[in-house]
């Protein structure tokens, strides 16, 4: 583990974070949802000592996220790849964020795995004014509906300056890259539609949308969204061959990622401005050994215990309150 103690503490930066869990489930039963992998009874064996670790893994890389920058953890971290409200809620009362004043917003979705996105905010610096979801209308190729996570919006102030995240989890390409872009293209259609809405109502509106978009940036997706709407992606110059936030198929993708308004760059007095962004990908979230050394240690490779993290790297964007 990396001792961060001597991290300066810097009270006008703020740290904002997006991390997928890897399937966070409860070890309960869910009639309403596709739990069955994640039980005691399971192939899985997802015990309660199973569950604990992965609380304590998880509660652990999120408290030092932003911190060697900051010097405290972070003020807002979207998760995606959560089963339900009391596995946040086990997440944030667990051992590394049991002290700190972390609340969520969590909506159901209608994800035919039972996983949602959600927001983990600091209410000592971020009070929530308004929050909604919006539903992505997808179908497969027989016509049948293809139920999604819905775009999760958060609306309010941090420190005293007010901000709208959204937070997304797009489809994946389980059924291929190609196969499945047309989703996530209807997904990116969707969310310009969101942040359209927005800028009616909040014409200054500053955006923090975040998410793992099963996408890299420049993808159509991706590329096409930033352009239409104006938006910066930090995230654009961090992917190189040996870096990413996922890792398939022998190459690293960043499929994780926190894109901004282009007004995060105006520096005036008593404003929020864009600072820095990275991927949290410090060494105890690797893969210590092995022919995958180095990608993130996960929690399960098939059905396999491996007792790591998550298959995902967190990533972070730090704004600086002028």
């Amino acid at each position: 583990m990396i001792d961060f103690d001597d991290a300066e503490v810097r009270p006008n930066l703020y740290t904002t974070a997006f991390y997928n869990l890897e399937n966070l489930f409860d070890i309960y039963d869910d009639k309403h949802t596709n739990d069955n992998d994640f039980l005691p009874i399971s192939k899985k064996k997802w015990t309660p000592k199973r569950y604990d670790n992965k609380l304590r893994k998880l509660s652990y890389a999120i408290s030092n996220i932003g911190l060697r920058e900051t010097g405290k953890h972070p003020a807002l971290i979207g998760i995606a790849e959560v089963e339900n409200a009391s596995a946040i809620k086990a997440l944030i009362e667990f051992k590394h964020l049991e002290d700190y004043n972390y609340d969520y917003v969590h909506y159901n979705s209608p994800d035919e795995r039972g996983i949602d996105v959600a927001l983990i905010y600091d209410r000592d610096v971020f009070e929530v004014t308004n929050s909604e979801t919006y539903t992505i209308t997808l179908f497969d190729d027989d016509g049948s509906p293809d139920y999604t996570r819905d775009i999760l919006l958060v609306s309010g102030f941090l420190e005293g300056l007010p901000v709208h995240v959204l937070v997304n989890h797009w489809s994946s390409r389980r059924e291929g890259e190609k196969e499945t872009e047309p989703k996530r293209i209807v997904a990116s259609k969707r969310l310009s539609e969101v942040i359209d809405e927005l800028r009616e109502e909040h014409p200054e509106a500053k955006l923090i949308i975040m998410g793992d978009f099963n996408d890299d940036p420049s993808s159509a997706s991706i590329k096409s969204l930033v352009e239409t709407q104006n938006l910066y992606n930090p995230m654009e110059t961090l992917r190189s061959y040996s870096r990413g936030t996922t890792y398939h198929s022998r190459q690293w993708n960043l499929f994780d990622q926190i894109i901004i308004t282009t007004n995060f760059f105006e520096n005036t007095p008593n404003s929020l401005e864009f600072h820095s962004a990275n991927i949290f990908d410090e060494d105890f979230l690797k893969q210590f050994d092995g022919k995958f050394k180095g990608t993130p240690f996960r929690t399960y490779v098939g059905t396999k215990y491996h007792g790591g993290y998550s298959d995902h790297f967190p990533v972070y964007a730090i704004f600086k309150k002028n």
